[in-house]
């Protein structure tokens, strides 16, 4: 039985202006590749971009033409920018991990409390403590500005 290899090659050029897109050949049937779920090319803005994804994602390195006769930097109209999508994701990133410290916290002041060793305090003695300690401040300030 012959070991029968198909070559795959791969044309880059200009979708429109502003953006990358992707035509792959085989043997003699080329098509674009396109955004999952719609027969629409994908674009990239940044051509860098566009080979990371195919190294990456399609495990494709090697590339036949690379046609940028038709590149401009101009933006494409009506299409969002992703830099949103990065400030969205980059935003619940943070309130994840803010979440998880404010969890920690609580745990940790819940258990605090449930320690039979703890010491309570009352409200007045935790009022006459920082007023205390807001005159001895006061007086320090006020010696270190004459």
């Amino acid at each position: 039985m012959a070991n029968v290899t198909r070559q795959r090659e791969v044309y880059l050029h200009i979708g429109h202006p502003g953006g990358w897109s992707v035509i792959l050949k085989l043997g003699t049937q080329e098509k674009p590749l396109c955004v999952q779920r719609t027969d629409k090319p994908r674009m990239w803005r940044s051509l860098d971009r566009c080979v990371e994804y195919l190294k990456r994602e399609l495990r494709i390195a090697r590339f036949e033409l690379l046609d940028a006769t038709n590149h401009s930097d101009v933006a494409v109209a009506g299409v969002t920018s992703r830099a949103d999508a990065a400030t969205r994701l980059r935003n619940a990133h943070e309130a994840a991990g803010h979440d998880k410290w404010f969890r920690e916290e609580v745990g940790q002041a819940i258990a605090e409390a449930d320690d039979p060793s703890a010491e309570w305090v009352t409200n007045d003695e935790a009022n006459t403590s920082w007023a205390t300690k807001q005159a001895a401040l006061v007086k320090r300030f006020t010696a270190n500005a004459v």
